[in-house]
């Protein structure tokens, strides 16, 4: 996902840098929506990928349980509130579709060894976006705020648990971000690929009815990790 990230901003600016001689690079570049960033309110759209994790913590020291992650894809709306020149308040509701699979090296039977865990979030970002002085048509920022995370495959209300194969996870789950971006300005569009780092702030896991399970008996928090790779249209 980093390769990707790191790939789309290269061929962005190396075709940007030859659109008539000049380009986002040039010496003197031509100046695409120039007041674009004046706006008190605007508007745009992301998609983009993501890759969750989680980040166990143990009550008695064992073999730690093995998250796989798998790339999942995300969707949503950006409203951008201009504060001052430099600062912006961004709400940026979307839909995240992930799966992590969990390995319990400790359970020698092959089916109950691993759980996948798939969850779409329903995800509630507000966050603070710290922009840079332009400088011909690129304009880096760095973001950061609180995000809330409705988790629409929890399973918190099922009564069966993982000896009935079920694993369970709290709805409702509260993160902070952090993350670091460029603004592309072209001729009728600004295009923003960004990456962003997500962690939970509480535990998420909702414990077997059996308190010795082997899934989830040794288990002091589980909280949520995870990477946004977005790719924003305004």
């Amino acid at each position: 996902m980093k390769k990707l990230f790191v790939l789309l901003v290269f061929i962005v600016s190396a075709n940007s840098f030859g659109q008539k001689g000049l380009g986002m690079f040039g010496k003197d570049p031509i100046i695409n929506l120039e007041n674009f960033d004046k706006q008190r309110v605007h508007w745009g759209y992301y998609l983009g990928f993501n890759s969750y994790d989680f980040k166990f913590d143990y009550i008695e020291p064992d073999k730690d349980i093995e998250v796989q992650s798998t790339t999942g894809f995300n969707v949503g709306l950006i409203g951008n509130l201009r504060i001052m020149e430099y600062i912006d308040l961004r709400f940026e509701p979307g839909l995240y579709y992930a799966q992590r699979n969990l390995t319990y090296p400790n359970i020698e039977d092959s089916f109950d060894r691993l759980r996948e865990v798939k969850s779409t979030y329903i995800h509630f970002p507000l966050l603070l976006k710290f922009s840079s002085k332009r400088i011909g048509n690129i304009r880096p920022y760095i973001v950061g705020g609180l995000s809330q995370s409705m988790n629409l495959g929890s399973n918190s209300k099922a009564k069966d648990d993982n000896y009935n194969e079920r694993f369970r996870m709290q709805k409702m789950t509260s993160n902070y971000e952090l993350g670091f971006g460029i603004d592309l300005y072209f001729e009728y569009f600004k295009f923003s690929p960004s990456i962003r780092g997500v962690f939970g702030l509480k535990d998420e896991l909702i414990r077997d009815n059996t308190p010795d399970s082997p899934w989830t008996g040794n288990v002091a928090s589980m909280k949520t990790r995870g990477i946004f790779i977005n790719f924003a249209f305004h």
